[in-house]
């Protein structure tokens, strides 16, 4: 149950300070920002994760005056000692320091909790957390399988606690302002949209020997319920998402901002079928599991959505090396992170002859940077309002976007062009279905709704 002392938090406007998304926010800074809260006024939180975007959404949502940290939760000592340290510079005493989450979860002064660990642990983290009674905030994509993700949304959609889940870019204006135009039809007829992300500063990932894990870990926990291997540098810190035991590679990684909005531009569910082609190609020999290469298919009726990515390289399509494009008779609107535009088709006039726009070219220059900023508004918003219908990345944004990048990356792993049976929820091929399913080991269990 939501603590009775802070079931009655004033819903406040909790202005955000400050601008620039919150991912190397100066801490010096926030002791500025900050302000005395009376105890009765406090969101107390706790973070399960602290090496990466974790830190990245507390940082942002310690903007907000009412939010308090009282606890961190990561299995690397070192991590939560450079954590504190962070912290301190922003006035910020000692949170209480936890290696096991669910011991964590246990204490009844924390209202929410950031989950910011793995892809590999974000099901148990959540359905624990929301059995504890706390609202969550959780990285995406939500899960490492379509097992998983099929379980929290059903313990989302049976629990009344609030959920957000990190896809920022649906608190970017200036991508809502994009999809606003590609709805009101000025497009013409949309055929096809993209979705990619070239990401040139992404080098190979050099073979290393397996090793002890470094002193203050506990790598047991770290690998939770993935396989047991030997410790490996290349598995751990931000590598992870290279390997298929943690994560889907940056089909998951940044496929799931992109390709979201290509389904929420188009008002796509599931596709009927998938196909997907590509392979290590750009670092063959490297350490790594996962695709630097891919192009996939998804096809719906009157329209496709394509996926690319590639790691070495800046060279996109429209000059940008992320983006979402939606190519209509009439223009094509390409949006990313920094802004949006349109480009005109032209009425053919002959050859040689300039072409007749059919459509009015509109640059809308660059984009809003404070989406993280914004997003953990919103979720402190609902958190104090309980009205769960203003969240902008429920769980079912979520839960669509990592539904079709995981079917991608299936599609991949089979090796076919598959088909899904949306009455099922599984593909009419059954091969292609054993990688829907999650592969708990070490003896944890998968969590039964």
């Amino acid at each position: 149950m939501y603590h009775s002392r802070r079931g009655f938090i004033r819903k406040s406007s909790l202005a955000l300070a400050g601008s620039g998304a919150a991912f190397f926010f100066p801490m010096e800074l926030l002791a500025i920002m900050r302000k005395r809260v009376g105890a009765n006024d406090r969101i107390n939180v706790g973070l399960i994760g602290c090496n990466g975007m974790g830190f990245s959404d507390l940082s942002s949502m310690l903007k907000i005056s009412e939010v308090n940290v009282i606890g961190l939760c990561d299995v690397d000592e070192n991590v939560l000692k450079k954590r504190t340290a962070d912290l301190e510079k922003a006035g910020i005493k000692k949170p209480m320091w936890y290696r096991d989450y669910r011991k964590m979860l246990e204490n009844q002064d924390i209202d929410v909790v950031i989950i910011g660990t793995p892809d590999h642990w974000h099901c148990l983290q959540l359905t624990d957390a929301l059995q504890a009674g706390k609202d969550v905030y959780c990285e995406k994509p939500i899960a490492n399988s379509v097992q998983e993700a099929n379980i929290m949304r059903d313990y989302v959609g049976a629990s009344d606690r609030m959920v957000q889940i990190g896809q920022w870019q649906r608190s970017q204006p200036h991508f809502v302002d994009a999809i606003d135009f590609v709805h009101s039809g000025k497009l013409g007829n949309i055929r096809l949209s993209k979705a990619w992300a070239y990401q040139g500063w992404m080098k190979p990932v050099p073979v290393l020997p397996d090793a002890q894990a470094p002193e203050g870990v506990d790598y047991k926990m770290w690998l939770g319920p993935a396989p047991d291997r030997p410790f490996n540098p290349n598995r751990f810190h931000f590598n992870f998402r290279w390997f298929w035991d943690y994560a889907g590679g940056l089909m998951t990684d940044w496929g799931v901002h992109l390709i979201d909005y290509a389904l929420y531009g188009m008002k796509a569910g599931t596709p009927k079928s998938v196909m997907a082609l590509g392979g290590k190609f750009a670092y063959p020999d490297d350490a790594s599991e996962t695709p630097d290469t891919l192009q996939t298919v998804y096809e719906y009726d009157g329209f496709s959505i394509l996926w690319e990515h590639a790691t070495g390289i800046d060279g996109g399509n429209y000059g940008r090396n992320h983006g979402i494009a939606f190519i209509g008779n009439l223009g094509t609107l390409v949006v990313d992170r920094n802004g949006w535009e349109v480009i005109p088709e032209e009425e053919f006039q002959g050859w040689g002859k300039p072409g007749i726009p059919k459509m009015e070219a509109i640059s809308k220059g660059k984009g809003d940077a404070v989406g993280l900023d914004l997003h953990t508004k919103n979720f402190i918003d609902t958190v104090t309002s309980r009205d769960a219908s203003q969240l902008n990345a429920p769980i079912e944004v979520g839960y669509n976007a990592a539904l079709v990048s995981h079917m991608g990356n299936v599609a991949f792993k089979s090796g076919n062009r598959i088909y899904w049976d949306e009455a099922k929820g599984g593909f009419t091929q059954e091969g292609a279905n054993k990688f829907l399913m999650a592969n708990y080991q070490n003896g944890w269990k998968l969590p039964m709704v």
